[in-house]
Parts: C-alpha cells; structure tokens; sequence
C-alpha cells in the first residue's frame, strides 16, 4: 500500500531483520523479530505484498490500485464493519494530534506523518491485536524522530498518558452527566475532547485504571509498573511498525502541493469568485483570494488526514481535492467556464471518492448529515463525471451509478 500513498513503485532489497509474526491475539506478548535471518521473504515489497486491502488490480478512472475496505484486517478477523473501522481510524488520529499539540510538536507535519504510519499499519493489523493508545503513541515516537523533531521517550509517554487520561475522564463524565439528565438514558455518540467513542467491540481508547499511589497530576511514576509496561511495548511498536512499513519513512503530505497549485492557478487567473467582492485592485483581490484559499484547503488537509486516502491516493491527487473543496466553501469557480478536473488535473472519479470521504469526516465532527452538508456538490461531481471521457461507460459497466449508489462491497472506487 506505501506505492499508493506516494505515487511510485516500491523500493526492493531486504531488510535487516524479517518481519515479525503476527501474534496470536491481544493477550500475548509480542516477540521482537530476530537479526540473523536475511531471507528474500524479509523484503519491503513481499511484506506489503500480503496486505490484501490494497488489490493489485488497476480500475480504468484511476491511476491507483483498488481499495477494498472490506478486506482489512480489521473488518476480516474482528466483524466490524466498514464504517466502524473508519470511526476507529478517526479517533485514534484525533488522539494522535492531541498528543502533537501536548508536546509542542512543529504544527501539521509531524503530527500527518504519524497519522500516515497509523493508516498503513492497520491496513496490515487489526484493532485488537493493538491497542490504538499504544500504537498511537509509537507512530508520534517515530514521526517526531523522522521530521528531526525527536522528543525523549519519558516526555511522550507522560504526555500522551496525561491525555488519555483527560479524554477518559471528560468521557465518563459527559457519559454520566447525559444519563442523570436523561433519566438514565444511554448517551450519543458525541465527541469529547478531540476523541469520539469508538464502536462496541473494543471501541475508542479502552479505558485505563484508576491512577495509582505514584501517579500525580496525570504523570506515570517513572518507576512504576505501569511505565515500564507502556515503555517496552512502545519501543516494541516502534520497531513493528518500521517493519510493516518497510521502513520508508520519506512521507509526501498534501500541504505542498496545495499550496503551489493555489500559486499556480493565481499566477495564472484561472480562479475567480462568483460573487466578486468590492476591492480596490485586481491585485489585492488576487492576494486575497490566495490567503483565503491557503487558509481552507490546509484546514481541509488537516481533516484529510483522518481518513485512509493516504492509502489510496498519491498527495498530489489529496491536495487537489483539498483545493476543490476550498473554492467550493468559499465560493471560487475556474475562470472562463473551464471544469474543474482540466484546471486541477485530476481525475473526476478520484476528485469524486477524495472528496465524499474528507466531506465524511468533516460530518462526524460536527455531528451532521453528509447528505445536508454534500448534495449541491454530489450534483456537480455527477456531472464532471458523466462529462468526463468514457465515465458514464465505466459507471454503466460497474453496474453503479456515478454518486456510487449500489456500490459492490466497500472499493473505495466511486465516492458513497
């Protein structure tokens, strides 16, 4: 899956140590992979090649292998559904950027790094062969080491112990509070604290014990067992992850290419308002434009993050989508009657699928319907699709409408 997210194929060679094996179940300790063995079973491309979320197979509208949502780990081996797994891929990167800001990490990239080792290692593990919390906390270790940003082992421990701890206890007390004023009734599923709870069956970050004797303000004693524990299992996941990623670390993010294609369409006049407001100058109007755009498409790369399309997209595709739902929401269209897949240069399906699934994210936090906050812009990606060459074939050969109704399984191929 790490070609996708780049764009370009997988680098081959073999790896220090062989992968590690999975373990039985979330009760057994993990058992770190030996040295010795350099069989070619061990490279980066036979590791990624048994991750069979991301199929090989190439659809005609996209440049990128077919996603199947259905065939992870997590939906295969523990029952959730699809739409349960991605709730429990957006809290946990939710818990991720909490954690960024309590560290004082640089703001965005380190933190969307993270994000991305998250996304790729559930694509080959389930939810319950690790805990989210501690897999969490692995991924900001080694994405704070890769964007030379590195933090001491002891400061991320403490921290992202301290905010799990607040998130619990705004949990329970919003739990608490609901059912007395509700006369006991269960709560919704609203979000506390930048964390939403997870499903059912080991939803959301599992609740820790009570703090002990040795902890204080939210610290761990260092001393204690506790620490020690979440100390051996993090170095642990760190080298888990490294292996499951197989070890390529250099991570292209949406951000700059959102920001050169926004210079770039500027520079060229090929953006104008459909209310143009009053301004003294062209040019301050255009300085305006790039600001306000600048400013929405990274507020929708950040939510972007939240959703697997690293796995399914290279950056370049995600930043244009990021570009798209900016001039939507601040009411720019391409200049000259021009459509909107020739001024990005994406395709129409891929700007379909991107968008539907950053639009799902943005709905969870504010605890919306898709359909009132998306149904004016799945007309107009209707109709770039249905203009595009050869997309109203390929709907009709797919046996599905272009808004991706009637959709088989859960491939991510159309937008839902």
């Amino acid at each position: 899956f790490s070609h996708v997210s780049r764009g370009r194929p997988t680098k081959t060679g073999k790896m220090p140590y062989p992968p590690p094996p999975p373990p039985g179940g979330p009760g057994r300790a993990l058992k770190a992979p030996r040295a010795s063995s350099t069989s070619g079973s061990g490279s980066p491309s036979s590791a990624r090649a048994s991750s069979s979320a991301v199929s090989p197979s190439r659809s005609k509208s996209s440049k990128c292998a077919v996603f199947d949502e259905s065939r992870l780990p997590s939906v295969l081996r523990d029952g959730m559904t699809p739409a349960e797994e991605r709730k429990m891929r957006r809290s946990t990167c939710r818990f991720i950027e909490e954690c960024a800001r309590a560290l004082h990490l640089p703001p965005r990239i380190p933190a969307a790094t993270a994000e991305v080792f998250l996304h790729r290692f559930y694509a080959k593990y389930s939810f319950s062969q690790h805990d989210q919390s501690d897999v969490a906390m692995a991924c900001v270790l080694l994405a704070a080491k890769t964007e030379e940003c590195p933090k001491k082992l002891a400061t991320i421990i403490q921290e992202c112990h301290r905010v799990k701890n607040r998130v619990e206890s705004k949990q329970r007390s919003c739990s608490t509070g609901s059912a007395g004023s509700m006369g006991g009734a269960s709560p919704g599923n609203g979000s506390a604290g930048g964390l939403s709870p997870g499903p059912q069956a080991g939803g959301g970050l599992s609740p820790s014990p009570g703090p002990s004797s040795g902890e204080r303000d939210g610290l761990l004693d260092v001393k204690g067992e506790e620490y020690l524990r979440l100390k051996e299992r993090v170095l642990l996941l760190e080298r888990v992850i490294l292996h499951t990623i197989g070890f390529e670390l250099s991570i292209d993010h949406p951000y700059k290419f959102l920001v050169e294609q926004i210079d770039n369409l500027n520079k060229g006049s090929r953006l104008e308002y459909i209310s143009p407001p009053t301004s003294p100058s062209a040019s301050s109007l255009a300085k305006r434009m790039n600001q306000e755009l600048l400013q929405t498409a990274m507020m929708f790369a950040n939510d972007s993050m939240h959703a697997s399309l690293c796995l399914q997209f290279p950056a370049k595709t995600v930043g244009a989508t990021c570009v798209y739902l900016a001039c939507r929401n601040r009411k720019i269209r391409p200049a000259g009657g021009a459509v909107w897949t020739e001024v990005l240069g994406v395709d129409a399906h891929d700007l379909a699928c991107a968008s539907m699934q950053i639009v799902e994210v943005i709905a969870e936090k504010k605890n919306c319907d898709v359909d009132k906050i998306s149904s004016a812009m799945k007309a107009e990606l209707d109709s770039m699709i249905e203009c595009s060459s050869g997309g109203s074939m390929h709907g009709k050969k797919e046996g599905t409408s272009a808004t991706g109704k009637g959709m088989a399984g859960s491939k991510r191929t159309r937008y839902q």
